[in-house]
């Protein structure tokens, strides 16, 4: 799961989000967001696919080992 922590804080950075900003759209706390992009706690599949629309990209990217 490293590579989705690593690809939602580089697809937040990307669209000039904050950890904030990101939680307000998606509904969960910021500490919540810190923690998926660290890497020590997984959302769960319906908070993904808020993450996923909220950032403008298919699950399959925010899981993918492709480069972003």
């Amino acid at each position: 799961m490293a590579k989705f922590a690593e690809n939602l804080a580089t697809y937040r950075m990307q669209r000039k989000l904050s950890q904030e900003e990101l939680a307000k759209r998606v509904g969960v706390s910021q500490p919540a967001i810190a923690q998926y992009e660290a890497g020590t706690a997984v959302p769960k599949l319906y908070v993904t696919i808020k993450l996923a629309d909220a950032l403008g990209v298919k699950i399959d990217d925010l899981v993918s080992n492709k480069e972003v």
